[in-house]
């Protein structure tokens, strides 16, 4: 009874037995495929757990904020060990020492760019060798200051003493440039002097022998060769 009445109804509906059946069939086939793929995506996605593969990640737990910025945290000063600061401080005044010592002595490691050279070097030495006018400069100026104090015409005197010393000096190193710039040519080539030597002889013989750094590394007419 139950399958004619089915059969009517199929027939009712426009469809045949054969037709609706390969539809069912169909979709029971859909279905298991669907539950195998499920199930092998499952069996895929699973670790074994002998430890024959590690997990995928970092393997490590996050780490919280707190523990994060720790991490990143650094001092804003150095080491705040005593003993170290101290050993750190005797090094840099060990190390200022040596630089010290090297420019006194004219060594090339520790000068500076403008006393650098073989060319400086010879300048140095021959306005070292030389007596000059203008390393007396400061002495003279320390007598006319004392001068100005007297009254009377020795105040004048000594306006006109200091002025003529002044005088004196300036042609004096216009000499030593001119001296210096056949020197140099004749031991560096002409076409390799290197610029500023005059200003830079000058500027040393107006300045006290013993204040003079580099410290003069050569005696009284002991002329570079």
């Amino acid at each position: 009874m139950t399958r004619v009445l089915g059969t009517v109804f199929w027939c009712g509906s426009g469809a045949s037995p054969e037709l609706t059946g390969a539809r069912v069939a169909h979709r029971t086939r859909g279905s298991g495929v669907a539950k195998k793929s499920t199930a092998e995506t499952s069996s895929e996605g699973e670790q074994p757990e002998d430890g024959s593969q590690g997990p995928v990640g970092k393997g490590r737990p996050t780490p919280s904020r707190k523990q994060a910025q720790a991490a990143r945290a650094q001092p804003l000063v150095g080491s705040r060990d005593k003993a170290a600061l101290k050993a750190q401080r005797r090094q840099e005044q060990e190390r200022r020492e040596r630089a010290r010592v090297g420019m006194m002595q004219g060594d090339e490691r520790f000068l500076t760019y403008r006393d650098k050279g073989p060319q400086r070097r010879y300048v140095r030495d021959y306005v070292d060798a030389r007596w000059n006018v203008g390393e007396m400069l400061i002495p003279m100026m320390l007598v006319v200051l004392v001068m100005t104090f007297i009254p009377g015409p020795v105040q004048v005197v000594s306006l006109f003493v200091i002025w003529a010393f002044v005088a004196i000096a300036i042609v004096d190193a216009v000499l030593l440039g001119t001296v210096l710039k056949r020197k140099l040519g004749a031991k560096f080539g002409a076409d390799k002097v290197q610029p500023g030597f005059r200003w830079y002889a000058a500027m040393r013989a107006l300045q006290f022998r013993m204040l003079r750094i580099p410290k003069p590394q050569v005696k009284r007419g002991q002329y570079p060769s």
